[in-house]
């Protein structure tokens, strides 16, 4: 389904929005967990405390409100819960698909390791993975929610494969179980998911399997549902123009950590589905000026109007501090709302006359 066959962004816009315009704000995902967070996972995980499992509930489920509160505050259109109940993006998931098995931690760079899965049978859905996180926040907050998913080429590529022939095979497989997930989030109200592939900039020849996961993974959603693919920051011109075939209504990019160095790689061919722009650096631990976001998003309108332009950070902002996140957030907002009141007004004039009209 194409971002122009059907804009189901308006949906998202709040009933009393101040501009004409309207530039969707939202987050790609992780946000910093609170230190007493932290804290209550280590009294949890020691054998000697008494810190119950209905002790852990809470935690989480209190941390997930108060990070949707930040959200919201901030003045976000579309919320998460800053992944507050998850660890990595991975191991999350694996543990929660029959198939899977750890053999503990191996070490990826510097001092940071990553418990690594294993495929060691065929991959098969179980209990749901999501739903219940989905209505919490839901219920939580009086804003849209997106629901974040570690994409099935990046669950197979983080992966020991000892079950299957390739990990082609694996990651069409995992794009039924995804399937299976978003159907269900879909039946619990949801409508705006987001399908994370970091490993498609590390691998991006990769890309036809991709697509084809996707076409998996989005068949039988109504038109009423949002699908957005993240892909973190790579070299962009392997997999462009190519990713514009895939069923997704947008694609997030992380493109403020390069200072827009690619930019213009999205000019040519035109860029025919909506773009969720990164304007903030999810990298750098200070907090971006308003001004300054407000020049980055005029950046994304040198390759799209605005009515296909979707304002996010580059990436997840769990490594930083967080008053910085918050910062970062709060400013990519007055900054969104800046820019609408200008395309109102008429102050801006931005030159696409670069930008390849798009093969009919």
């Amino acid at each position: 389904m194409s971002a122009n066959d059907t804009d189901n962004k308006q949906q998202f816009r709040p009933e009393d929005h101040p501009n004409d315009h309207f530039l969707l704000t939202t987050v790609v995902g992780s946000y910093p967990k609170p230190k007493w967070l932290n804290r209550a996972k280590e009294l949890y995980q020691d054998p000697e405390s008494d810190f119950s499992d209905d002790n852990w509930l809470e935690a989480k489920d209190d941390a997930c409100r108060l990070i949707t509160n930040e959200h919201e505050r901030a003045g976000l259109d579309v919320v998460v819960d800053g992944e507050m109940r998850r660890n990595e993006m991975v191991e999350f998931f694996a543990h929660r698909i029959d198939g899977y098995e750890f053999n503990g931690p191996i070490k990826v760079w510097g001092h940071n390791y990553f418990d690594k899965p294993s495929v060691v049978s065929e991959v098969e859905y179980d209990e749901s993975w999501l739903v219940d996180e989905y209505e919490f926040t839901a219920g939580a907050s009086d804003r849209p929610v997106k629901v974040p998913i570690t994409g099935p080429y990046t669950l197979a590529n983080w992966s020991f494969n000892e079950a299957y022939e390739d990990d082609d095979e694996l990651t069409l497989d995992l794009a039924d179980l995804v399937n299976e997930e978003i159907e269900k989030l879909v039946e619990a109200g949801a409508r705006y998911i987001q399908i994370d592939e970091p490993a498609l900039a590390t691998t991006p020849d990769d890309h036809a399997i991709v697509g084809e996961a996707l076409e998996r993974i989005v068949a039988g959603l109504p038109e009423d549902v949002r699908t957005g693919l993240h892909v973190c920051y790579g070299d962009y011109s392997r997999i462009y123009p190519e990713i514009l075939e895939f069923p997704v209504d947008e694609f997030d990019l992380e493109l403020a950590n390069g200072d827009y160095e690619q930019l213009d790689v999205f000019k040519d061919p035109e860029f025919t589905k909506d773009l969720a722009l990164g304007v903030t650096d999810a990298h750098i631990a200070e907090v971006d000026s308003v001004e300054q976001i407000e020049e980055n998003i005029k950046k994304g309108l040198e390759v799209v109007p605005p009515e296909q332009l979707v304002i996010s950070p580059d990436c997840g902002l769990k490594l930083l501090p967080r008053e910085v996140a918050y910062g970062k957030m709060a400013n990519m907002v007055e900054a969104a709302r800046n820019v609408e009141e200008d395309l109102d007004e008429g102050r801006i004039d931005i030159d696409r006359s670069t930008v390849a009209p798009a093969d009919d």
